[in-house]
């Protein structure tokens, strides 16, 4: 059975859908087959994979996956980056805020679907809104873990208080496997006193939990996203490139001593 990540933060620009996309472009090239879930109705993972919805797809997304009015394995696309597959979003995803509000098990409407194809893939990667709201909570109910990206910036941690409190919930009423994968630092300016200082702080807080590999600030990073790449298909050896191929290795040895420990 595949895992299922989401990766989450209710604040914006920390990094959530650069990450998403190219840690899933990473784990690809390192040939993991790759599940990338678009769960955000900016649709932002689905244009940085260069994905367009036309007439024969508009209406094969996540947000029909969620109203249950179709079968998730109809709208899985193949993407140029290799194994690497997603669910693309649309900005539609809105209105299933309240759309499920009065649905029973409402919760849980992503979870029934990823039962049918998590088989398939190595790891379900999936990009949440920058919010708290049913949409996100969806994700975690259906998830084994969350990635959490920090920034490197004066309101790191920031709103990580709450979305702390919003896991144990989950874990106490809908899904107690969801554990933390970890926490992930971006945007790092080694230059900047300030990012040092966060860094020190976020692992004095979390210790273990935080991710070793640090993602620094590249420009590429977000000119990919603007050709609809990921940085691995842009510009494999600039600095971002590297930083996502050390974090998806780190990601792949922690997930084999994790396996290897519960086999045993």
């Amino acid at each position: 059975m595949g895992k299922i990540i989401s990766i989450a933060n209710q604040k914006g620009g920390v990094g959530k859908t650069t990450t998403s996309v190219n840690l899933a472009a990473s784990l690809g090239v390192l040939e993991k087959k790759i599940l990338l879930i678009d769960a955000d109705p900016q649709a932002n993972a689905t244009s940085a994979l260069g994905i367009e919805l036309n007439l024969e797809n508009e209406k094969k997304t996540i947000y029909e996956v969620l109203e249950n009015n179709i079968d998730i394995h109809n709208t899985i696309i193949t993407t140029d980056s290799p194994n690497v597959d997603i669910i693309p979003s649309t900005l539609d995803l809105v209105g299933a805020e309240i759309e499920l509000v009065n649905q029973d098990d409402r919760e849980k409407m992503l979870t029934k679907q990823l039962e049918k194809i998590n088989s398939k893939y190595d790891f379900i990667l999936i990009d949440c809104p920058p919010s708290l709201g049913l949409i996100t909570i969806n994700c975690l109910c259906g998830s084994d873990s969350i990635i959490i990206p920090i920034q490197c910036e004066y309101f790191a941690l920031e709103g990580l208080g709450k979305l702390m409190n919003t896991i144990r919930k989950i874990q106490s009423f809908y899904n107690n496997n969801l554990s933390i994968e970890g926490l992930l630092l971006t945007m790092y300016d080694s230059r900047l006193r300030l990012s040092n200082s966060v860094i020190e702080e976020v692992k004095m807080h979390f210790g273990d939990i935080v991710f070793d590999t640090i993602i620094q600030r590249n420009v590429r990073l977000s000119e990919a996203t603007g050709f609809g790449k990921s940085i691995i298909k842009y510009d494999a050896h600039c600095r971002g490139a590297i930083n996502y191929l050390n974090l998806a290795k780190e990601f792949i040895e922690k997930n084999q001593v994790i396996t290897n420990y519960e086999s045993q």
